[in-house]
């Protein structure tokens, strides 16, 4: 499908085709919404976690949160 983008938008589309990582627009478009959902969603549980330690949750020993983001990390699939 072919997209009516500002000039400034079509040359970062155009951009990222000629990297060779994606073939079409409709891959670049994809690829930029997962990243965006992804960063909102961090996003939200960033403000969560600081919404709770304003309500007095102290939250986890730092090594209990390491291991946390290590367990997590290992289930991500690598790009």
């Amino acid at each position: 499908m072919h997209y009516s983008f500002p000039p400034d938008v079509q040359e970062l589309v155009a951009s990222q085709m000629a990297s060779g990582r994606y073939t079409d627009e409709d891959e670049v478009l994809r690829e930029a919404l997962r990243v965006l959902y992804e960063v909102d969603h961090d996003a939200a549980a960033i403000q969560e976690a600081i919404d709770d330690w304003a309500n007095g949750d102290e939250g986890l020993p730092l090594d209990q949160a390491f291991d946390e983001i290590r367990t997590e990390f290992r289930r991500k699939p690598s790009a």
